[in-house]
């Protein structure tokens, strides 16, 4: 009896000892485990997105390494280079993109706004596009002011029963927000058909600003972003007009830049300054190249030429034709201007449900390439579009997909795309008031990256590994280096304090 009992305790404590082994070995693999489970003991937070959706947004984290720093692939931060202060990142919530939120449960679109928008819970989405009166993804074609008279202005129940209601809730959830407007076209009764003839244009699409309601025009303005106050919303900016050049939208309006310049002297600018307005006026809001109208190269620098400069903070641009080197030139021109990015689209025509195509592509030149030529913010066009790439309308983009597509048999089943990623890879990390720093080091044709500094201490780098092979990088910010790879066709973004 005494024997069996002596080899029981034998065991016993036999077992007890190699369970105390074990929980030691696996306590000390996690604490310096490279690719770790996303808790707080480890120094830098990773989101990772694989083109074949192997890794989708996935959340780890990395140790600092205690070894010195000999790796041949490190990109070393360089914070006393300081580029532009980013405002922020994030897409359009159209009519048809409020339109779809609300149609979703409540709980459900709470998920994904907080998903979308929370910088604690997810991507930290800071910005968001809206039109000012119609757009080709609203639900009808209007304007504030349909009923001649600037004295008939008012919102309607597209502001009042969907846009505004969505900003509400998203504000609720992202605090920070920044609201841009910006108008398809102008009231009808205040368009021509040409500057020559001066003849009534009573058409959604294309026509021309009467300079005669030039100023009822600039008051619209004032008007729309104080009935958004008055709802308790703030609006950040403003564009003069969406695509100037572009006669052929649903709702359109055809304005030169000596038009925008124009109005700008004669009407916006000296309405928002009588008001007392703060709200941010970007120039042009179009394409790279111009829409290769003769005379209307440079757009934004003619006007500042012609001694538009006080009161505009920059210009916007849009990808739909052209070359993202012209961000650069525009910068050179005018470096104490800012720059954002306002608007692009995937659909049918671009393989826009294809994430092993768009995702790199997409990460390349719009997300990092924009934000490497100056643009202090980046936003896509609709956050949420419907499985029947709607609700759109006849002479609007019919073949577009959103951000986020929501399945209409169920208004709860969302596919994310490209542009949904790009945006969150970016917003996830790098905050609003953050500044893009110098980086430099290892470098190859198919890895694309960006550096910044948060105000709140931390640092932020955002990769694109675009090669068929994953790809081994050292991040250095001279104080702390990781290692971390980053597998083929694959976005990741790092975020760790300083």
């Amino acid at each position: 009896m005494i024997v069996n009992s002596l080899f029981t305790h034998l065991r016993i404590g036999a077992l007890l000892l190699f369970l105390f082994a074990a929980c030691d070995e696996n306590k000390s693999n996690n604490s310096g485990n490279n690719q770790g489970n996303g808790t707080e003991s480890e120094d830098v937070t990773v989101y990772l997105t694989s083109a074949n959706k192997s890794n989708d947004f996935k959340k780890t984290s990395v140790a600092f390494s205690s070894k010195d720093n000999m790796s041949p692939t490190t990109v070393t931060l360089n914070p006393a280079v300081k580029y532009q202060t980013m405002d922020g990142f994030g897409a359009a919530l159209t009519g048809s993109a409020c339109y779809n939120l609300l149609k979703m449960k409540p709980e459900d679109r709470t998920k994904f706004l907080k998903e979308t928008f929370s910088e604690t819970e997810g991507m930290g989405y800071s910005y968001v596009r809206i039109a000012i009166g119609c757009s080709d993804f609203s639900l009808s074609e209007y304007t504030c002011c349909d009923t001649k008279g600037i004295r008939n202005f008012s919102l309607t129940a597209e502001e009042t029963d969907y846009v505004i209601p969505v900003l509400k809730e998203v504000l609720a959830i992202q605090p920070k927000l920044k609201i841009m407007g910006s108008p398809w076209t102008c009231p009808r009764w205040m368009k021509v058909n040409n500057l020559t003839e001066l003849k009534p244009f009573e058409s959604w699409t294309s026509g021309q600003l009467n300079p005669a309601y030039y100023q009822d025009y600039g008051t619209y303005f004032v008007k729309w972003i104080q009935a958004f106050e008055d709802a308790g919303i703030k609006i950040y900016s403003v564009t003069p007009q969406n695509e100037p050049l572009n006669r052929g939208n649903s709702a359109s309006l055809y304005m030169s830049w000596e038009e925008q310049c124009d109005f700008l002297k004669n009407a916006l600018l000296p309405q928002f300054k009588e008001a007392g307005l703060t709200t941010k006026i970007y120039l042009f809001d179009h394409n790279y190249n111009y829409d290769n109208i003769a005379g209307q190269d440079d757009y934004p620098v003619r006007i500042y030429n012609d001694g538009v400069e006080e009161g505009i903070a920059g210009a916007a641009y849009h990808n739909y034709g052209g070359n993202k080197s012209e961000l650069l030139d525009i910068r050179e021109k005018n470096p104490e201007k800012e720059l954002v990015f306002t608007e692009t689209s995937i659909g049918t025509w671009n393989d826009g449900h294809n994430l092993a195509v768009r995702l790199p592509d997409d990460m390349a030149e719009i997300a990092l390439g924009t934000v490497n030529n100056w643009c202090k913010a980046v936003i896509v066009w609709n956050l949420m579009l419907d499985s029947d790439r709607g609700p759109n309308r006849n002479g609007g983009c019919q073949t577009c997909y959103g951000a986020v597509d929501i399945a209409k048999s169920d208004y709860k089943t969302i596919s994310r795309n490209s542009h949904y990623y790009i945006i969150g890879h970016l917003s996830a990390v790098a905050l609003p008031g953050a500044t893009r720093i110098g980086s430099g080091g290892y470098t190859s044709n198919d890895l694309i990256y960006t550096a910044f500094e948060n105000t709140d201490g931390t640092y932020a780098f955002v990769a694109l590994n675009n090669s068929a092979q994953g790809k081994t990088i050292t991040i250095d910010d001279g104080n702390h280096h990781f290692s971390h790879e980053i597998p083929s066709k694959s976005v990741a973004s790092y975020k760790w304090k300083k």
